[in-house]
């Protein structure tokens, strides 16, 4: 049977196909970004057929209902074949071509997506949840900007009960500023109604996943920071190795070496943060860790104490009692248990790097 390696460059109105075969490429199309036009072209193909796009805006749309009409679909990362595809001439019947080619060769690395609509909901909803947080944040700024601008400051008991802010506003003798913030402080009551709608809606959601509730019962898991690992990663079989799984969430650490000292030895390794990460995951799995430092006396407070009193970083602590609430999390995913203090490993001395040399921690 013939094997047929299809690229596909996606627009929002038109997607360009190449489609290639023992190396050349046999056909083009150009046609409108709908699900029937794809598929009319892809039932069109006698034979094996392997299809890949890069991930972007529709890519999920495009995999959920175009998955079942190919072989093999891949939705590739576009930030590895940046410098392949800006070499030379590069147009979308040419981007596409060297998309199928890429996927010939086997150069392409998968972007994970799920076909189950239910988990897609959710995940949904967890990025509508951020996105209202994110403007209410945004909109609270701007009205203490506003005011800053103007040598007045908010007092806290203002911005947290709006019943104290009409008879605030009415003591503003710029009545201009006065109804310039009554305007703002609008917008701002309507982004915080919504985030409470979105809360609601993942609070429902995640009755229907017993992990989520059992993560909660963890020091510095709380039920959205539950719901915004589990809707993210989606499952625990998705990553082969821890460190991979800590890479993805920002707490993982990349190991870079290059030429040799003048007696001709390899230069001793740099470990640092990986860079291209899911910021949001950082961002909850960092807050997690400080939030269970700072609580009382509980297991991952106890081992950060610990690693300090053995001299090493707060910073690189931090980041390893990080490593280690995701570990234990994803052993509680896989075996669908609850959790035990016994999952966290005492330190050991001989795992960790000198902090007087400013090292990364490589512990688990």
């Amino acid at each position: 049977m013939k094997t047929y390696y299809i690229g596909a460059d996606v627009h929002s109105n038109s997607t360009e196909l190449a489609i290639e075969h023992k190396g050349s490429i046999v056909s083009r199309y150009s046609v409108p970004t709908t699900i029937p036009a794809i598929r009319n072209v892809l039932s069109s193909i006698d034979g094996e057929k392997r299809l890949t796009m890069e991930e972007g805006p529709m890519a999920g749309w495009l995999y959920r209902n175009l998955n079942n009409a190919v072989d093999e679909m891949i939705i590739c990362d576009p930030r590895r074949n940046k410098l392949i595809s800006s070499d030379g001439d590069a147009d979308d019947r040419i981007d596409a071509g060297k998309l199928a080619s890429l996927l010939r060769g086997g150069f392409l690395r998968a972007v994970y997506h799920n076909d189950d609509m239910n988990r897609i909901t959710l995940k949904e909803w967890v990025c509508l949840y951020y996105d209202r947080v994110r403007d209410a944040v945004r909109m609270i700024n701007k009205i203490r900007a506003r005011c800053r601008m103007n040598g007045i400051s908010i007092p806290r008991a203002v911005i947290r009960e709006p019943s104290k802010r009409k008879l605030w506003l009415s003591e503003i003798h710029n009545s201009a500023l006065a109804a310039q913030l009554n305007m703002l402080w609008l917008n701002y009551d309507s982004i915080v109604k919504q985030v409470k709608i979105s809360m609601r809606q993942l609070a429902i959601l995640s009755r229907q996943h017993d992990i989520i509730k059992l993560w909660s019962e963890l020091p510095g898991i709380g039920t959205i920071r539950a719901i915004t690992l589990f809707a993210s990663l989606d499952t625990p079989w998705r990553f082969r190795k821890k460190n991979k799984l800590w890479k993805y969430c920002g707490v993982g650490l990349e190991r870079s070496a290059s030429g040799t000292d003048k007696k001709g030895k390899p230069k001793p390794a740099f470990l640092q943060l990986a860079w291209h990460v899911n910021k949001v995951l950082k961002y909850v799995v960092l807050g997690a860790a400080l939030s269970a430092i700072n609580q009382n006396k509980n297991v991952f407070s106890c081992y950060y104490e610990r690693m300090l009193h053995e001299g090493i970083m707060p910073s690189n602590a931090r980041h390893t009692v990080a490593r280690k609430m995701l570990t234990v999390m994803w052993g509680m995913w896989k075996q669908n248990s609850r959790f035990r203090e016994n999952m966290v490993m005492p330190v050991s001395k001989s795992s960790a790097v000198s902090p007087a040399r400013g090292k990364w921690t490589t512990l688990s």
